[in-house]
Formats: structure tokens, C-alpha cells, sequence
């Protein structure tokens, strides 16, 4: 890992996604991990990214001008950070994300955030695709839990585990925190 071209991307950190409307999860200790690489990152004047949905469905928690639409406190953005605002799950599209990492010759990307199975997964996915170093920090991305296409009920680290499943080795490495950690402090 070279730190001046890696970036961390923190996807919808959001007030919304500590509220029990959002559902049952898995990975308490994501945001802790989430934490430690956000430390590290600015420690060592690295790349954040900090992208916020902002939804279009009425009365969601992530409708403008609802408190979930808020980054939580310890992931807010310091004033001269980069902060991608989108309206679908993937931080790619309608963004500018893409031309924002390249002309500053970003080509590995950390994502960790929420959630595992959208958000990240559909990032990922389209990272991967632009031909981005792309790495899915799997304890640092949490999940809910989901009900499948044939009525059956799994749970939060199912959907979590069949994410990183989808991702790993097609699109992404899925990598752990302490491991990213390990590597960022030898490069810085």
C-alpha cells in the first residue's frame, strides 16, 4: 500500500444508521474499526472519502433535513474533506467520484461503512469495474438483517457473509482492519 495513492471511503455513517428503524445488524464493533482506520488515515495526511446518501423517498431516514441524514459525530468530515453526496447505493454514480479520485491519482480504495450488502457491495462492485485497487474492509461494514427472494429470514451476518462472499477475489480482497492497520503503518 502506497498512502499518498490509497484512499479510505466511508459510506453512510450516517445518524440514520444507529437508529432501531433501521433493523436488527450484525458487526457492533464495526464502527470502532471504522474509527481506528479513520485515525490512522488522517494521522498520515491520507485520502477520506465521506459519502452521504441523501434519499428521494419521502419520510426515509435519509430524507433531507431529517437528523439520519447527519454524519455521526466521531465520522463527521473535518472542514476540508471530501464529502460525496448520493442518491442510489452506488457512491459511483451521479457523483463524480470517480474523476475526483483519479485526478488526484487515487487508484487504491479502503471501503468500509454500511451497508455490506448495498451500499458497499454495489461501490465495490463499480470500483472494481473502473479498475481501482479496491479492498472491502469486512469488519469495518456492517449488515441488516434481510428476508431472501423465497421468504426466507436471514440474518445479519448471513447477508454480511454473502456480501463479502460476492465480492472477494471478483471485484474486491476482502481484508480485515487490523491487517489494513499493519500495512498502512509500514507504508506511512
Amino acid at each position: 500500500m502506497r498512502v499518498r495513492t490509497a484512499a479510505l471511503i466511508i459510506i453512510d455513517m450516517q445518524k440514520g444508521m444507529a437508529d432501531p428503524a433501521a433493523g436488527t445488524r450484525n458487526n457492533p464493533e464495526a464502527e470502532q474499526n471504522i474509527a481506528a482506520l479513520l485515525g490512522a488515515w488522517r494521522a498520515a495526511g491520507g485520502t477520506v472519502v465521506h459519502v452521504r446518501h441523501i434519499s428521494r423517498t419521502v419520510g426515509s431516514l435519509f430524507w433531507p433535513g431529517q437528523a439520519g441524514v447527519e454524519f455521526q459525530e466521531r465520522f463527521a468530515p473535518l472542514p476540508d474533506a471530501c464529502v460525496m453526496e448520493k442518491n442510489v447505493p452506488d457512491a459511483f454514480i451521479n457523483t463524480g467520484l470517480e474523476r475526483w479520485l483519479r485526478v488526484r491519482g487515487i487508484g487504491e480504495l479502503f471501503i468500509v461503512g454500511v451497508s455490506t450488502n448495498n451500499s458497499v457491495e454495489a461501490s465495490a462492485r463499480t470500483a472494481g469495474n473502473l479498475g481501482f485497487a479496491t479492498h472491502v474492509v469486512a469488519d469495518a461494514c456492517f449488515a441488516f438483517a434481510k428476508v431472501d427472494y423465497a421468504g426466507v429470514p436471514r440474518t445479519a451476518e448471513d447477508v454480511h457473509a454473502m456480501a463479502l462472499s460476492n465480492l472477494d477475489g471478483e471485484y474486491a480482497a476482502v481484508v480485515r482492519t487490523g491487517d489494513v492497520l499493519d500495512a498502512f503503518e509500514k507504508a506511512a
